[in-house]
């Protein structure tokens, strides 16, 4: 095998805002495999909010932004097609070499899963970054505590359907959540377990926060920014917690003022930003946590899946616009 196909940024989105023109699927070389790596054919792949800042220049995100006329990357699962003496061929490993069918592998870059009995794509959402991503945010950087009432926003995503769920078994005596649309918020409700959905399409997120909530909030989980932010800051109690995970709508000219912070000096809240590569002393006591959950039928792990390559940036658009439940994910098998 000497090409396989993959993604490529053809052109930056000059207004930030990415369409099917700025990709395109092309065939790319297979390097030739050193004994120090791996050949894995792809089976899953991830498809990530955070992938929408690497599409420009600027350098506000924690990774690195894509090149013009080369494949983009993320997390991937696949299946080793020629391996070595450290990782035989055979064996299911989760690396960063996405958005590509076939993948050269460093064998250090390349983490092996067992599954576990558990469906394998759950191990790059909910048994990978993804949960993981929730689980740091809660029990590391939000200090999660029993008994807390606890405030996800964009709950129907990936990270916020899990952030959410993990908040309960942890102890969390309420989970209040976010997300567009009176079905993703009945959703929340219905089958995720939270306790409240909010529909912040139908109606200001302050003032839907101050129904579900009355009497405040002691930790939010905030992937959004903007506006959720503010009403988050006053709707927290005395020394409540923020744990930062993304700020998607943060920006442009119509971002809530700055001043709404006073409520963090007012209250002592604690605000504390939070990238899950910090965290990998975490990673045995959350796959363990998590794995038992599934097991036990305690967790309910969405995802959106699509089909094939071709499709792959289709569910990365859609994706942006809210289209998924859950993880977003293609499958390449």
């Amino acid at each position: 095998m000497t090409t396989t196909r993959a993604v490529f940024l053809s052109e930056r989105p000059a207004d930030g805002d990415p369409g099917p023109e700025h990709f395109e699927v092309r065939d790319l070389a297979i390097p030739e495999r050193t004994s120090g790596q791996l050949l894995v054919r792809n089976l899953f792949m991830s498809v990530d909010p955070s992938m929408r800042g690497r599409l420009g220049t600027s350098e506000m995100h924690y990774t690195t932004n894509f090149q013009v006329d080369a494949p983009l990357d993320g997390s991937a699962l696949g299946v080793v097609v020629e391996g070595n003496g450290e990782v035989p061929a055979g064996s299911y490993v989760r690396h960063r070499l996405g958005w590509r069918e076939h993948a050269v592998v460093d064998t250090a870059a390349a983490t092996v899963i067992d599954p576990r009995g558990i469906d394998l794509h759950h191990w790059l959402g909910v048994l990978g970054q993804t949960g993981f991503t929730a689980y740091c945010g809660l029990v590391r950087a939000g200090e999660l505590r029993s008994g807390d009432e606890v405030f996800v926003s964009a709950a129907a995503g990936a990270v916020g359907s899990t952030a959410g769920q993990f908040a309960k078994l942890l102890g969390a005596s309420r989970v209040i959540g976010s997300a567009g649309g009176a079905e993703k918020a009945s959703l929340l409700t219905g089958r995720l377990g939270f306790d409240v959905g909010i529909d912040y399409r139908a109606q200001p997120i302050g003032a839907g926060l101050r129904e579900a909530a009355p009497d405040g909030i002691d930790l939010y989980f905030d992937n959004v920014g903007g506006d959720h932010l503010v009403a988050a800051l006053t709707a927290l109690r005395l020394r409540g917690r923020i744990a930062l995970c993304g700020m998607i709508s943060n920006g442009g000219p119509d971002s809530p003022p700055i001043d709404h912070l006073m409520n963090a000096i007012l209250k002592r809240i604690t605000i504390r930003g939070f990238i899950v590569r910090d965290h990998e002393d975490l990673r045995p006591e959350f796959e363990d946590r998590v794995a038992g959950w599934l097991d036990a039928g305690e967790l309910v792990a969405e995802s959106t899946i699509y089909d094939g390559l071709d499709n792959a940036v289709d569910a990365f658009l859609s994706m942006l616009r809210g289209g998924n439940v859950g993880k977003m994910l293609v499958g390449l098998g």
